[in-house]
């Protein structure tokens, strides 16, 4: 599974996923899809040609997402504080 830091993610490198109940904004450009809805919907909601970067805040559910979307071959990084 690749990781980066929250600090070393650039709005050019691909998509950032905020997974958090709650849209707080970490990333000026995220993405707010909550952990239950992206495993439920990831075909519609993703594409495989495209590059995504998860992140919530106690970091589990990201783990947890990146783990599974990376099975399923969708190109997902870990962004971890």
């Amino acid at each position: 599974m690749k990781k980066i830091q929250l600090c070393d993610y650039k709005a050019n490198m691909g998509i950032f996923i905020d997974l958090n109940y709650h849209d707080n904004k970490v990333v000026e450009v995220a993405k707010h899809i909550p952990y239950e809805e992206l495993l439920t919907n990831y075909k519609e909601l993703l594409d495989k040609n495209k590059k995504y970067f998860l992140f919530c805040n106690g970091g589990i559910k990201s783990k947890k997402a990146a783990t599974i979307l990376e099975f399923y071959g969708y190109d997902v990084t870990l962004v971890y504080k």
